[in-house]
């Protein structure tokens, strides 16, 4: 019987001190804690998932992904299965459209124009874009806007309504660029309906609706260059030309590759200039990859071939891309 009230008031005492000390009993504290425990052990490994930065980009780049998702790689998937099909979307025929059109000499004469066109469009809007820039840095800053609001005119109309005012220029009765050759005594030109003249007109019209963008980037590089450095060579007794090809060839020639590598994507995937300007004419002589395309697909109705056209273009670009982004890489990790 004495041992029993012994025990007991220890149990209080005990009792009693855990409530001095802690706030609560312990059995209450005991169950507290397990609760946590309980809530830590199915909530804590995503907390710390949660935690992490890659995940959290993951998370936040989770929209573009699901888009870039469903408007690129579903129709890339789309358009790889449909060129490996036949005429009638029936039958599996492999590589045999790709076949047919590396047999056919027309099928390089468009890969020879498409190249044309976009590596000389973008080598003369590189320079035309990074002359302008130049001359728009000299510039006072007052004078900039307004000039700089002149010259984006051609990138900011919309490419159709400027493409139909280009064709208007060359429009072999109403042309007005025959009506000043005419007043110097040259003959007029047939600007579409020459091979020669119709591709000079392609490009002619692809850099001035390009070259503005150019120039915008270009001006945005060189506003990053230091002043001070710029001034060392001064009084170091540079030329203009050495300036140019030491200090701002060397700051701004990340920006210059990215921005040629996207014109030249866009030069290769061109089609608005060439469909409203020429139409492929004369006798396809002035046909690219994605008009090409669309005429076998949509104009022949052979839509397996059109396809294939249009991916012979992914190759080249990846190709040109990686060895860009290589080097941007490689120079990015030697400053």
């Amino acid at each position: 019987m004495g041992n029993g009230r012994e025990f007991s008031a220890r149990k209080a005492g005990l009792e009693s001190r855990a409530i001095a000390h802690n706030g609560a009993p312990r059995g209450t504290l005991i169950h507290r804690l397990l609760a946590t425990f309980d809530r830590t052990r199915s909530g804590g490994s995503l907390h710390r998932l949660m935690q992490r930065r890659s995940t959290l980009a993951f998370v936040m780049t989770l929209p573009l992904i699901t888009l870039m998702i469903v408007l690129v790689a579903y129709p890339a998937g789309s358009a790889i299965y449909l060129s490996l099909l036949d005429r009638g979307m029936t039958k599996f025929v492999g590589l045999g459209n790709f076949t047919l059109l590396f047999g056919r000499e027309r099928f390089w004469m468009v890969v020879f124009q498409t190249s044309l066109f976009a590596v000389t469009a973008v080598a003369c809007k590189a320079v035309i874009g990074f002359a302008g820039a130049h001359l728009m840095h000299n510039i006072p800053t007052r004078g900039q806007r307004k000039w700089r609001g002149m010259l984006l005119v051609p990138w900011v109309i919309p490419p159709a309504m400027s493409i139909l005012a280009w064709r208007e220029l060359f429009d072999p009765s109403f042309s007005a660029f025959n009506w000043i050759l005419g007043h110097v005594g040259i003959d007029r030109i047939s600007w579409l309906a020459e091979t020669g003249w119709a591709r000079f007109s392609v490009i002619v019209v692809t850099v001035w609706l390009g070259a503005p963008f150019f120039m915008i980037m270009y001006l945005a590089a060189l506003k990053s260059v230091p002043d001070e450095l710029y001034e060392a060579a001064s009084i170091d007794g540079a030329t203009w030309w050495q300036r140019t090809r030491y200090v701002t060839f060397p700051m701004t020639r990340n920006l210059i590759a990215i921005t040629m590598l996207f014109s030249l994507i866009g030069g290769f995937a061109g089609f608005t200039v060439v469909n409203v300007l020429t139409g492929g004419g004369p006798l396809g002589t002035t046909h690219v990859l994605g008009t090409a395309a669309f005429s076998v697909a949509f104009m022949g109705g052979n839509f397996p071939v059109g396809a294939a056209v249009s991916l012979c273009m992914v190759p080249v670009l990846a190709v040109a891309a990686t060895f860009i982004l290589r080097g941007i890489a490689k120079r990015g990790s030697d400053v």
